[in-house]
């Protein structure tokens, strides 16, 4: 599936399922800006780990919740290589918490990246991507598995699963396509972190693999999504979770 002629953008590029479909994008011809949030370490080293890629990978650190930021995004692009055909938001934060323990500044925090930061790239999008583009949000196969601890998460990634619905109507008649992934337990550190081995084995027997999912599994239904060849999908949200829900 070439990309040649095309750019990307993708959110929380520098780690995870992000940086596996910058890398995915570039090895197939897209141009892409990668922004990242903190480590710019991890982002210049995913620059060089796609030199001899053919596409081109550009970095910029942005907060995603800052109007400012996403619109710097989006004129990076253009200004680097012409427009933008693709977005791709994979920045997102994630810390387990029960009602009982939550408390308002929680709720803020996830809110702001999770959903605050898809929404502002989303109307970012709706104006400035070229005809014919693909937008593909990430959000989570644990809206079907309603865990404990991921209230707040859950809510963010079931309004991004409404707002990408809508918008696909919205922008259709300019043959942009809008979907969403739903990934399961996939093996990153956002996935990882703070959790015991025994947890991380629940997670894979969860699937009928019997293991975890892989970032590029992931960017393989992205890459898919943002081709021609799935044209005629539109507004859905795809579990790639191996079969686990």
């Amino acid at each position: 599936m070439s990309g040649a002629g095309q750019v990307a953008i993708v959110t929380g590029g520098s780690g995870g399922i992000g940086r596996e479909t910058v890398l995915r994008l570039a090895a197939s011809g897209y141009d892409v800006v990668a922004s990242y949030s903190s480590s710019e370490q991890e982002a210049q080293n995913l620059v060089r780990e796609s030199e001899d890629l053919p596409g081109t990978v550009v970095i910029m650190k942005a907060n995603v919740a800052e109007t400012a930021d996403v619109a710097a995004m989006f004129d990076k692009a253009e200004g680097e290589f012409g427009g933008v055909d693709v977005l791709v938001t994979a920045a997102g934060i994630f810390k387990p918490v029960s009602f009982a323990e939550a408390d308002e500044a929680h709720f803020d925090r996830e809110m702001a990246v999770n959903l605050k930061g898809t929404f502002l790239c989303l109307v970012e999008a709706a104006k400035r991507l070229r005809d014919g583009g693909r937008i593909v949000a990430i959000s989570t196969t644990t809206l079907a598995l309603k865990p404990p601890g991921y209230g707040i998460y859950n809510a963010a990634k079931g309004a991004i699963e409404a707002m990408i619905a809508i918008l696909a109507k919205e922008v259709g008649g300019r043959g942009i396509t809008a979907n969403c992934v739903a990934p399961g337990p996939v093996e990153t550190e956002f996935f990882l972190k703070g959790k015991t081995k025994e947890e991380i084995a629940a997670r894979a027997a969860g699937a009928p693999a019997g293991r975890l999912g892989m970032p590029d599994d992931i960017a393989d239904t992205i890459e898919l999504l943002v081709s021609d060849k799935a044209q005629w999908v539109n507004g859905q949200s795809v579990r790639a979770n191996g079969g686990m829900a």
